[in-house]
This record gives C-alpha cells, sequence and structure tokens, in this order.
C-alpha cells in the first residue's frame, strides 16, 4: 500500500452482455447496479498489486450518476482515478463512456483491510 499515490489512473472496458442489462422499453441497457459494479472492479484493479500480502479491500460507499443509456452489444470504459488516501481509506473518481458519449459519473470509496482480521469477524458471524 506505500505505492499507491493520488492521481493514479487506470482503465477497464466490459462489453455489456445480457447480464448487465436492464430492460428499458424494447431495449436491454447497461444498469446501474452494472456500473456499480464496473467502477469497484476498476478500482480494485488499480489498487490490488499495490497491496501487501495479507491485505484485501473492501468498497465502503458508491455515489453514481448514470447519465445515459447504452445498449447491450456496445462497449463501456472506465476510466478511475486515485483521488484521496486518508491511512487505509481510498476515495475514487470513475469516469464511464461508451463509444459515443460520457454515460456515468462516480465517487467511490475502499478500505484497505487486513484479511486475517476480517476473516476472523466473519467466521464469527458465520458460527454465531
Amino acid at each position: 500500500m506505500d505505492t499507491l499515490q493520488t492521481g493514479m489512473k487506470d482503465r477497464l472496458e466490459w462489453e455489456v452482455t445480457e447480464r448487465l442489462t436492464t430492460t428499458r422499453g424494447e431495449f436491454k441497457v447497461f444498469s446501474t447496479p452494472s456500473m456499480c459494479q464496473l467502477a469497484e472492479t476498476a478500482s480494485n484493479k488499480l489498487v490490488a498489486p499495490h497491496l501487501k500480502p495479507g491485505q484485501g479491500q473492501v468498497g465502503l460507499m458508491v455515489t453514481i450518476r448514470h447519465m445515459a443509456a447504452t445498449p447491450m452489444g456496445k462497449m463501456v470504459r472506465a476510466e478511475v482515478e486515485l483521488t484521496a488516501i486518508d491511512r487505509r481509506k481510498l476515495t475514487f473518481h470513475v469516469q464511464i463512456f461508451d463509444d459515443v458519449e460520457q454515460i456515468g459519473d462516480v465517487v467511490h470509496e475502499r478500505f484497505v483491510i487486513d484479511l486475517d482480521k476480517y476473516t476472523e469477524r466473519l467466521r464469527k458471524k458465520i458460527n454465531g
């Protein structure tokens, strides 16, 4: 995590397949939950190579502005930038585009976790 710096950027492209769509009238279009998933996945991808062994990350918050529809079969692209680092809390700005226009604007926060502690808490929850 020591190598993370604000201003770092990455991108991720997905094809809008049927599983990423919702129906609007006669059209299947890229859904808002899928946009959320794309923004989280792009942010995760940016951070993952910088984590130390035994560290992971979880999402804390997502604010999405879904600005335009993208039909099934088209490509969507997330352009992610790490905008703030507050100890283990990371903030990202993600812009989502299709081949015509910007379709989304996302602010996303993630938190770097210790996997052992996370797993222990989860096991306690499962086992009661």
